[in-house]
């Protein structure tokens, strides 16, 4: 019997991390500086990118990649629906046009035949999101994108270390957006990044995260400021600070021999215990490619919140990624638009993931969903 809650996700952090923080408070150089940028040069290293741009959230990280993608006022930016809010509001934000999408049922990543069939004359971008850490076929989407001659903004939140033909993400493409918040892959408390190998994006980037002043990145690296600048268009109070960078560096050095393996381990066993079992589907098991974030199923004949109530009654957290957002008031709220996403949207449910679930808690809560879905389909 497990007498506490199972918690669904969870920050990863110890001691290490709190030396961590010790070190720049020592420093006495609490803002964007030194630390940033050796989390900045790492990164690079790790995802062998061009640049690394480290923002204090990964929507703010949207919003900059967005806005320095050469897009006008009112330009469409196509998006799956089944998305976290941040996706659209970093593009209402850069004042653009969401444009929701179907997903591809199978692995909720953007479905190419219903986006092409909203393509119009603004259409300048298109937004994968990396659902559950997957991609997709992201040849089949930078295929796409040259076709209709659009910028590619990859929605990377889920999929930091995730390997798409042996390649990292972020190794490669336009721009590509992670999210380093409190219970993804990776944390630095909050914060975000942006990659690309476009010059110009990255300087944009870089003046746009500290208000647009020009080329004070290098001035903060050194611990000092710009006092007489130039200011070419609009910025926002989104760098990324040295406490933040400090746990940053920290994680990326557990991530490889700690994180990425359990999340891993975790994935695969959930997937064979339940494979099989009637009244549910999982996504696909491709857990040696991809570092999962969350671990969602499908539950099927309209027993999701069934499972869901019976899961929270035996203390095991659970949750819904995600409301799709066609369905928001703010987004239109047009019900019945994108049939195939609110019907997965219906079936969802998120179990446990991470790396401190232990292996006692992870075969209870899969003992409960076998009992709960034993019990719904006996003869």
């Amino acid at each position: 019997m497990i007498p506490k809650t199972i918690r669904l996700s969870k920050s990863i952090v110890g001691s290490t991390e709190k030396d961590a923080i010790a070190c720049v408070i020592d420093d006495s150089y609490l803002g964007m500086g030194s630390f940033v940028h050796e989390f900045e040069e790492r990164l690079k290293k790790y995802l062998e990118a061009k640049h690394v741009i480290c923002i204090n959230s990964g929507t703010a990280a949207l919003h900059l990649a967005l806005m320095s993608a050469g897009l006008k006022q009112g330009d469409e930016v196509l998006v799956q629906s089944l998305t976290y809010i941040s996706s659209f509001q970093a593009i209402t934000a850069a004042g653009l046009k969401p444009v929701p999408c179907e997903v591809i049922p199978e692995i909720c990543t953007i479905d190419l035949r219903d986006a092409g069939k909203r393509i119009t004359n603004r259409t300048k971008a298109i937004m994968p999101v990396h659902y559950a850490s997957r991609v997709g076929n992201l040849d089949e989407i930078y295929e796409f994108a040259r076709e209709y001659h659009l910028r590619v903004i990859e929605d990377a939140a889920h999929a930091f270390g995730t390997i798409y033909k042996g390649r990292k993400v972020g190794s490669f493409g336009d721009i590509v957006c992670f999210s380093f918040d409190g219970i993804k892959n990776i944390t630095s408390g909050e914060g975000g990044a942006v990659i690309t190998s476009d010059d110009a994006v990255a300087q944009f980037v870089k003046d746009a995260r500290l208000l647009g002043v020009h080329k004070d990145t290098e001035k903060r690296y050194e611990g000092q400021r710009s006092w007489e600048f130039d200011v070419t268009h609009q910025g926002y109070r989104y760098h990324m600070s040295n406490l933040f960078a400090a746990v940053g560096i920290v994680q990326l050095n557990r991530f490889e021999k700690e994180f990425k393996p359990k999340r891993q381990m975790i994935a695969k066993r959930y997937h064979e215990a339940l494979s099989g079992i009637r009244g549910i589907i999982l996504f696909p098991d491709d857990y040696d490619e991809i570092v999962p974030h969350i671990f969602p199923i499908r539950v099927l004949n309209g027993k999701r919140d069934g499972l869901r109530q019976y899961l929270l009654d035996n203390s095991i957290e659970c949750g819904i990624h995600y409301y799709p957002n066609h369905l928001l008031t703010y987004y239109g709220a047009r019900k019945g638009e994108l049939p195939v996403t609110e019907r997965i949207y219906s079936e969802l449910l998120t179990l446990p993931i991470h790396p401190d679930l232990t292996l006692e808690e992870q075969d209870y809560v899969i003992e409960k969903v076998k009992t709960f879905l034993s019990a719904d389909y006996a003869d």
